[in-house]
């Protein structure tokens, strides 16, 4: 009895004895140890799904982009206008697209492009037929931004300025037959009275469209938008909104969406800079040339030490003749104090004339300026060459052309090595005339922060040029008209849409 209970016990001992353990060899392996391989290979394979879905979205939104770009190329339109500068023609190429009807205006690198060419038109006035030149090359810049495709439906306009306006008007029209006979081959779109010599207001205004769309003004509240001042090479062109009674014949009127706008415009021909300046030189030179006896005479507006025509002569008619010949010398005196009262003498010259409330200029009415203003053109080049900071910039112009009509010329060439002398000539006189034009004559403050010099503006830095307001108006399919009778600008809230 005790012996079946041994073996009970001896059973049941064994029953919870723990199973032998199974040795393995280093080749051999159980079946748990696969589960790291498994993730492994997991891991693989999503890292491949993932760079592929990584680079199919890659490709998607390159796709996208250059589908867009295309299809953005291909909806887009162009306007080609030609510049006609007394200092150099300049072509204008502009591509637009049209959403929902309207216009949308880009004047970014891809879709605005220009080229400049010296002499401007007028240097052709003794040969009419050297024009064809200058303006088939600028015809051939246009044509390259321009898809073949595109050039019957793209309209190609020549607008001549201040320069041509100075010609007779017999030799206005022959340089533009010549140009008009060009523009007609060019394979663009053309009319014959798109060539065309505008008005200084015409000027004036298109320089005040562009300025107030790059600023978003347009459209806004008139005393809130901002003036013009330009001062190109024959012209000078002042417009701005101003709540005087203005005279009739300065008076434009632009209706755009619900807002009109009464604006004074004039340009003050033969009052450019370049014109300015040889007007003063010739009569200094008539005085040398006219001298009966020998003497000096000075010119105050060229730098100390630049050799000037000396001894100017001159044959005397009559009982003189036989007494020889006299001279006289004109020597440069540069002195900035005396060019700017020269420049100024010129400025009020006819202002005895005046038949208005008051004249600033000569003999033509100026209201006085209202609001702010941007200075352009030869404001801006010559603020720029002596490095003036935008606040009392024209005090600063003050101290900067004294400085440089009082350095002696070699000095000069010394410091600015890579001008040409022509040009280095300009800065005395032109510092002395910016400030005899809008501080002694028109009378702005030396101290006014309300005008700045500039060539862009806005956020986009949109050129300051006239032709891309006129641009603005004729692709918004306005009107214009300066007959004096009736002036209107279609309601451009319905026609246009701008878009930088």
């Amino acid at each position: 009895m005790q012996q079946s209970n041994a073996r009970s016990r001896l059973k049941s001992k064994s029953d919870v004895m723990d199973p032998p353990e199974v040795q393995t060899s280093p080749g051999h392996h159980r079946s748990s140890p696969s589960k790291p391989k498994s993730k492994r290979t997991k891991s693989i394979i999503f890292v491949i799904v993932a760079c592929v879905t990584i680079a199919l979205g890659l490709f998607f939104v390159c796709y996208s982009i250059l589908r867009s770009r295309r299809n953005r190329s291909v909806s887009l339109r162009y306007s080609v206008i030609i510049d006609g500068g007394s200092s150099g023609t300049r072509v204008h190429v502009f591509g637009y697209r049209i959403e929902s009807g309207k216009p949308v205006f880009d004047f970014g690198e891809e879709s605005y492009g220009s080229l400049k060419l010296s002499p401007g038109l007028s240097a052709y006035a003794d040969n009419p037929e050297g024009v064809s030149e200058s303006v088939t090359e600028l015809v051939e810049f246009a044509k390259k931004r321009v898809p073949k495709g595109k050039l019957k439906k793209s309209d190609i306009r020549l607008m001549a300025t201040a320069g041509m306006r100075l010609l007779e008007l017999p030799v206005q029209e022959q340089i533009l037959h010549v140009t008009r006979r060009v523009l007609r081959s060019s394979g663009f779109e053309f009319r014959e009275e798109w060539a065309s010599v505008i008005s200084g207001s015409d000027e004036g205004v298109y320089a005040w469209v562009v300025a107030n769309h790059a600023l978003g003004s347009l459209g806004g509240e008139p005393l809130k938008t901002t003036g013009i001042v330009e001062l190109g090479g024959a012209s000078a062109q002042v417009t701005f909104v101003s709540s005087e009674l203005v005279p009739f014949e300065f008076s434009r009127s632009l209706d755009y969406g619900n807002v009109s706008y009464n604006l004074y415009s004039h340009s003050f021909l033969d009052f450019g800079q370049d014109v300015a300046q040889e007007k003063l030189s010739e009569s200094l030179h008539n005085l040398a040339a006219n001298s009966t006896e020998e003497g000096i005479v000075t010119d105050p507006c060229i730098p100390k030490g630049y050799i000037l025509e000396t001894n100017l002569q001159k044959d005397l008619p009559g009982l003189l003749a036989d007494k020889g010949k006299f001279t006289a010398t004109l020597q440069a005196a540069g002195n900035f104090s005396e060019c700017r009262s020269a420049a100024f003498a010129m400025l009020q010259e006819g202002k005895g004339k005046c038949t208005y409330k008051h004249c600033s200029i000569g003999s033509i009415f100026t209201p006085n300026l209202q609001g702010s203003f941007l200075a352009t053109e030869n404001f801006f080049h010559t603020s720029k060459f002596f490095g003036l900071g935008e606040k009392d910039w024209l005090s600063e112009m003050i101290l900067a052309g004294n400085r440089f009509c009082g350095e002696d010329w070699s000095k000069l060439k010394v410091k600015y090595p890579t001008f040409k002398d022509e040009n280095l000539l300009r800065y005395c006189f032109s510092s002395a005339y910016i400030i005899s034009m809008l501080h002694d004559s028109l009378g702005v403050a030396l101290d006014d922060e309300r005008i700045k010099y500039a060539s862009k503006a806005g956020d986009d830095d949109i050129p300051l040029d006239w032709a891309l307001g006129a641009f603005i108006l004729n692709t918004a399919t306005a009107t214009f008209d300066y007959s004096g009778k009736y002036r209107k600008i279609l309601d451009l809230s319905n026609v246009a849409k701008y878009k930088i």
